[in-house]
């Protein structure tokens, strides 16, 4: 039997320590594993990536999980690929999966917040699959953020994709759960308005819904330039797999100044 939201959020805040530990989760990581050929790059993320980046870039994709984005950039021909993920398992399915199509993709594991990585030593970085917002906590967020940009040569370009409580079909939703908030939190465990525990078929799921003026002052707080951003339905018209692995979302394109 699946928990439900309320159940995972008791006994205190949600934490990366307990978002890890659902993409730890065997049933996840097989679900990821499926999407790499089942789903593939989205239309979307291929446009975007294509209008924003060169093959001869350096490119980190960051929350790689299974590979799906560092793959379709692959058969793209883009070869200068790291994918990061906290996920040890995560990892370990992406490098088997590179090694089966023998792609020379390095994967390696690593938190968002604190990278291992030097100073100014990518062209692009992606943080595909609304992955920044599965970070807990605005402040965490914003370390994120703050890494990507240190990460990026001057003038390198971010990519990101996030949901977005003004999505018209959800408006009403959000309008209810503010009344819920005024309160304190509707589930016990999450910590800010927006945050979200999404019970799906492997089990709840932690997502943080903002609004576009809180991804632009995030951005802007980690010296991110914005760009352009964009619904995906404007980019392009999806597959049904991609429809269905994940809903209408928000692209981001934004530079290191």
């Amino acid at each position: 039997m699946e928990k439900k939201a309320e159940e995972v959020g008791r006994g205190g805040l949600i934490d990366g320590a307990g978002v890890r530990a659902q993409y730890e989760d065997p049933k996840t990581v097989a679900y990821y594993s499926r999407a790499v050929s089942g789903v593939g790059l989205w239309r979307s993320e291929e446009k975007i990536f294509v209008k924003t980046f060169t093959p001869e870039d350096s490119l980190l994709d960051l929350g790689c999980g299974s590979g799906r984005i560092a793959i379709g950039l692959w058969e793209l021909g883009y070869r200068r690929l790291l994918g990061v993920d906290f996920s040890a398992p995560m990892v370990a399915e992406a490098r088997r999966l590179a090694r089966l199509l023998d792609y020379g993709i390095a994967f390696r594991r690593g938190d968002a917040t604190r990278l291992t990585l030097d100073d100014e030593v990518f062209d692009g970085v992606i943080f595909g699959f609304n992955g920044l917002m599965q970070i807990p906590g605005r402040e965490s967020r914003r370390k994120a953020l703050t890494e990507v940009r240190r990460v990026l040569r001057p003038g390198g370009n971010f990519v990101f994709t996030t949901h977005d409580r003004r999505l018209g079909k959800f408006l009403g939703f959000w309008e209810e759960e503010a009344k819920a908030w005024v309160n304190g939190p509707p589930v016990v465990g999450l910590g800010e308005f927006g945050d979200r525990l999404i019970v799906t078929e492997q089990g709840p799921v932690f997502m943080h819904i903002p609004e576009r003026e809180e991804v632009l002052e995030d951005l802007a707080a980690a010296g991110l330039e914005w760009i352009e951003d964009h619904w995906r339905q404007d980019l392009a018209n999806e597959t049904a797999p991609v429809r269905a692995f994940s809903d209408e979302c928000r692209f981001w394109v934004c530079r290191r100044p």
